[in-house]
């Protein structure tokens, strides 16, 4: 049977099973080891699709699962992942209820990851079916930790080893070559004039809403109107006992920032111009203020032909008067992290940054065979010779375990709300990413050892 007739024939069920893992809210959570009882509930959810499709699946302690076929001594690995973001407010259908709208397919975690996990359960199944002459073993291999630091992938190469060969559908097509390294960082100030400060969901998504409380009379409020209005900032201001300030922004993936509007900048560059003095005010606006790419702290020397850095500050919070902000940042391809974290050594008697993580970049030669062939099936199968494979500040898998690449599940120019409310699949790239697995796996099935 031909590709696109069994892709025809089986879409109903393709959406099912998306159907059967978006139900699931599967949020980092810390009530069940490792990752939370719901990641324990759509691991074996997926564990149990995999089956049903012929794949030998296998619980790796919870932390991953992977569906296995084929044939040899090298190993195919493609790697999904099934944990997700918070769903966060404003949906126009429930996140939690896969739902077909103009084409669209519409749910948390439809295209990251959970769209691109089930498109692999096909591909495979389709082979399967086909009784193709497999060289090599196959894994689906899908972990539930990804948005939160992939210890899920850690935890297999420690108990599994590694692949020969692979992708993670979690980037777009034609293939991300470069990865940008990361640091993970948290801000810390004490003795801020800020009685509270909150906002954000996560720290790889950018703040869309920021809530601070401050004393009556510590600021200009017509000063601080005048800034938002200057930058088309929505804000709320109520008095009470104090003043309480909510700023409005657009979350977007931390890798993106300049695709949303983080309203924890907006919020305290505000509060600078409006004269509250202030020893966190006055720290973030010399170091941070509405950049987003580290121009005031020296980042621009660290920028390569490739790519430069970005600094999400996602998640804010207050706890025994001390003000903690997350810091997400992904830094240059050609760099390492000695010399980025040098760079933030900004401290002060009131203000620190304290370095959480850091992972370096990941860089492949475009003349690999294992590009090369990834390459080979993106262009056969679409014609498209002239979108190049890109550099980007995400991170996946990739960086997680040796021989592989981002490739899939978007394709460039693709907006699906990724970290955002109304995430979305287009049903037609949803059966588009079918064929162009099934090919890949083939390509790489054939390469010479």
């Amino acid at each position: 049977m031909e590709v696109k007739q069994f892709i025809e024939n089986n879409l109903e069920n393709m959406k099912a099973d998306l159907g059967k893992l978006v139900a699931i809210n599967s949020v980092y959570g810390e009530d069940e080891k490792p990752f939370g009882s719901a990641n324990r509930k759509v691991l074996e959810t997926a564990l149990g699709l995999m089956k049903e499709k012929g794949l030998l699946e296998h619980n790796v302690d919870y932390y991953c699962g992977y569906g296995e076929t084929g044939t040899g001594d090298k190993l195919i690995g493609i790697l999904a992942h099934l944990d997700i973001v918070p769903a966060g407010d404003g949906w126009e259908s429930d996140p939690f209820t896969l739902t077909e709208k103009d084409g669209f397919l519409f749910g948390r975690g439809v295209s990251d990851d959970k769209g691109a996990a089930v498109a692999s359960m096909y591909a495979l199944k389709y082979l399967i079916d086909e009784k193709y002459p497999f060289k090599k073993r196959v894994r689906l291999i899908l972990g539930c930790n990804e948005e939160t630091g992939s210890r899920c992938i850690a935890h297999y190469v420690e108990k599994c080893g590694q692949i020969d060969y692979g992708f993670t559908p979690d980037g777009d097509f034609p293939g991300i070559y470069a990865e940008k390294g990361m640091v993970s960082a948290l801000i810390e100030a004490r003795n801020s004039k800020i009685i509270e400060i909150y906002g954000g969901d996560v720290s790889n998504a950018v703040c869309k809403k920021c809530t601070a409380i401050v004393p009556q009379n510590s600021f200009d409020e017509n000063r601080f109107a005048s800034f938002m209005d200057e930058h088309q900032i929505r804000f709320d201001l109520n008095k009470n006992e104090n003043i309480e300030i909510t700023v409005h922004g657009k979350s977007a993936h931390a890798s993106r920032p300049d695709e949303g509007i983080n309203a924890f900048h907006y919020l305290m560059e505000g509060l600078y111009a409006a004269g509250f003095d202030d020893s966190f005010t006055n720290w973030f606006h010399k170091n941070f203020a509405l950049s987003l790419h580290g121009e005031l702290l020296g980042y621009e020397t660290l920028k390569d032909d490739i790519t430069d850095t970005s600094i999400n500050l996602g998640v804010i919070s207050t706890k025994d008067h001390v003000i903690n902000v997350t810091l997400d940042m992904r830094f240059p391809v050609k760099t390492n992290s000695e010399k980025v974290t040098a760079l933030l050594a900004v401290n002060d008697e009131n203000n620190k940054i304290i370095i959480r993580n850091t992972i370096e970049p990941l860089f492949f030669d475009q003349n690999t065979p294992m590009i090369k062939a990834l390459k080979k099936a993106y262009v056969d199968l679409t014609g498209d010779d002239q979108t190049q494979m890109a550099a980007i500040g995400g991170g996946t898998y990739a960086k997680a375990i040796n021989n592989c690449i981002a490739w899939g599940c978007e394709f460039q120019g693709e907006s699906n709300n990724i970290h955002d409310v109304n995430e979305r699949l287009n049903i037609d790239s949803f059966k588009k990413q079918v064929e162009l697995y099934v090919q890949a796996i083939k390509n790489l099935n054939e390469i010479e050892d």
